[in-house]
């Protein structure tokens, strides 16, 4: 790439989205594309849209959130359904501020975060265009010229709504500079970006004695008084609040509710009105999506003082739980480390994988349902089958805890451990046991954590590590089985061979003597059992095989050794028991002969060439699973 030849292109982009004109030839762009006219909210839902929707199992997920946040896909569907939606379509929750309730670390910031990179980026394209009055503090919406008299047939006329009046300093422009011939008033494209302050604010709370209100609302610029003689002079005042500068666009309030109760007052009739009291002016008008967010401790400490009811009947609350999905507490991870500069640092396979089990295990709840355990739960959350479970009992579990996923060890926690490692150790290569130990390392030093809590993390570590134990050997299994596939395949036909005959109450003939002989009950009893199929269950499973060979046969194609998952799984853990005995022997010799290197390193070679482990962590799981199986 070159670089400036890279610049150049992006300052040529800018150059094109510009444009300037009268408020009459904006007028004209209206009517051919009303678009711009649309609301703060209505931008912030369209720009979400505008990535993508996908329908899947009757749940709605939003393409836009989906690279920074993980697992939170009924969090963020209810958030865009239940607000953005709705709020764009001018219901009344618009006038609401949304409150983003959550455990610490849990995406609130982050969530915020991309909406505000993302009306950014959409205010560039031709759908998500902004047009503002030109030298406008607040960067005024152009309809704003309008008299109110005549707003009714005219956005008749241009099918839109026009909410809101000038502010004080364009009132005095449009007096003073152009003698009141609003068609002539210049009005500009505007790129919104919060480091600009245009469109974007962002209001951080700091000590209530010192906090002052001028940080929202502007404040009187005490050097031009004597210029123009009055504090109600709107050039005596700095427009510069955050409330002023995020008008079109939105504005987030960190850690609303750690400010003083009477500063949050002056929210009261911005968000129910529209507008909002500065200096010695009128009402001044804002179009803005005010987004807050806090933990749980200061929110149920705010609803109980019966002083807020009137601002807390202004809020629409959203929880954001922790993620409790362990495929995507791994992804958290991946994308925390990818961020560092420790990427020379290998992570081996799963070791990822057990430190999001141990994340999950402890943000889950006991299920009342009968037979189901904290693992059992786990997996299904994750979108695996669990026997004798369906869909709808994940449904209801899902639904039997409100508050499931606002407690438990947080993504930051984890990553501070591993990181510690990272470091300390000057590691080459990380897997799942070091990962563990730094986890269990850390639950000393850990400040909110009870004697009690440290007793039940310590035992999901340790049910962590046995969910390890079988990837690891499930691991060296597939590693194993692949250098003998000869052998699965041969397996794999004699099972056909025989569950073939006991489907057509036929015999089967041996190859060398040419012997008729019952179908071997104990042979596809072995295997069958490999994966729990039952013996109630089993002709049901031997009838389905035998339909799935007849429909590959239709089409002219032959039934092979992967075509069927679960028949697979079966030979390759009916396979590596047999070749247990070898594996111990290969895995745990201390000086192997010539055949044991050579099946140490072919196997170390797959899981190095089909499973990204690198030599250290690849002839570390072999170690580590033949002390496994010879325990």
């Amino acid at each position: 790439m070159d670089i400036f030849e890279r610049i150049a292109s992006y300052r040529a982009e800018n150059d094109r989205l510009a444009w300037s004109g009268t408020f009459k030839q904006y007028i004209e762009l209206l009517k051919k594309d009303p678009s711009p006219a649309k609301t703060a909210h209505s931008r912030v839902y369209d720009m979400i849209k505008s990535h993508g929707v996908e329908d899947i199992n009757g749940r709605k997920r939003y393409k836009f959130f989906e690279q920074e946040i993980f697992g939170l896909d009924r969090a963020v569907e209810k958030l865009v359904e239940e607000y953005f939606h709705s709020a764009a379509r001018r219901l009344d929750v618009r006038k609401r501020i949304l409150l983003l309730m959550g455990p610490v670390s849990g995406g609130k910031s982050t969530l915020v975060t991309l909406l505000k990179r993302g009306l950014e980026q959409y205010s560039r394209t031709d759908a998500g265009a902004v047009y503002a009055v030109e030298g406008c503090p607040m960067h005024e919406d152009p309809l704003h010229l309008i008299p109110l008299e005549l707003r009714p047939e005219i956005e008749k006329e241009l099918g839109v709504r026009i909410e809101g009046n000038l502010c004080p300093s364009c009132q005095m422009r449009l007096r003073n500079d152009y003698a009141g011939d609003i068609e002539q008033v210049k009005v500009t494209r505007v790129i919104l970006s919060e480091e600009e302050r245009v469109g974007i604010g962002t209001f951080s709370p700091s000590d209530p004695k010192s906090q002052d209100i001028a940080d929202l609302t502007g404040s009187i610029d005490f050097s031009t008084i004597t210029e123009f003689g009055s504090e109600s002079d709107p050039r005596a005042y700095r427009f510069d609040g955050e409330l002023n500068k995020a008008n079109r666009g939105l504005m987030e309030f960190q850690e609303m509710l750690k400010c003083d109760e009477k500063f949050l007052w002056n929210l009261l009739s911005l968000t129910q009105e529209g507008n909002f009291k500065a200096g010695r002016f009128a009402l001044i008008s804002a179009d803005e999506m005010i987004i807050a967010h806090t933990n749980e401790t200061e929110y149920k400490s705010f609803i109980s003082n019966k002083k807020n009811e009137a601002l807390q009947s202004r809020m629409i609350v959203m929880p954001v739980p922790y993620n409790l999905r362990v495929s995507e507490e791994e992804k958290i991870y991946a994308k925390l480390i990818a961020q560092s500069d420790m990427n020379h640092v290998h992570i081996a396979p799963h070791a990822l994988r057990a430190a999001a089990i141990f994340s999950i295990l402890t943000r889950l709840k006991e299920s009342k349902k009968q037979g189901m355990d904290l693992i059992k739960k786990l997996r299904m959350y994750d979108g695996e089958e669990v026997e004798g479970y369906k869909e709808a009992d994940l449904k209801e579990m899902q639904t039997e805890y409100l508050d499931e996923g606002m407690s438990g060890i947080d993504p930051r926690y984890v990553i501070n451990r591993i990181s510690s490692a990272l470091i300390k150790g000057d590691l080459q290569c990380m897997n799942a046991l070091d990962v563990l130990r730094a986890i269990k390392d850390g639950l000393d030093q850990h400040p909110s954590i009870t004697k009690e809590e440290r007793e039940r993390y310590l035992n999901f570590i340790s049910i962590a590590r046995k969910e390890y134990d079988i990837l690891a050997k499930s691991e060296v299994q597939k590693a194993f089985v692949y250098s003998f596939e000869e052998s699965a395949k041969t397996l794999f036909e004699n099972y056909l061979d025989n569950i073939e005959a006991f489907c057509n109450w036929s015999k089967i003939r041996d190859p060398l003597t040419d012997e008729e002989m019952e179908p071997d009950e104990r042979l596809m009893r072995s295997i069958e059992e490999q994966i729990g199929i039952s013996e109630n269950a089993k002709k049901a499973f031997r009838e389905e095989i035998l339909i799935r060979i007849s429909a590959y046969s239709r089409k002219g194609k032959k039934f092979e050794y992967n075509n069927h998952d679960r028949l697979r799984e079966a030979i390759e853990k009916k396979l590596f028991t047999d070749l247990k005995d070898i594996v111990k022997i290969t895995t745990s010799s201390k000086t192997p002969d010539e055949s044991q290197l050579k099946r140490i390193n072919e196997v170390c070679a797959r899981l190095i060439d089909g499973h990204h482990y690198c030599p250290i962590c690849a002839n570390e799981l072999l170690k580590y699973v033949g002390s496994l199986l010879n325990r």
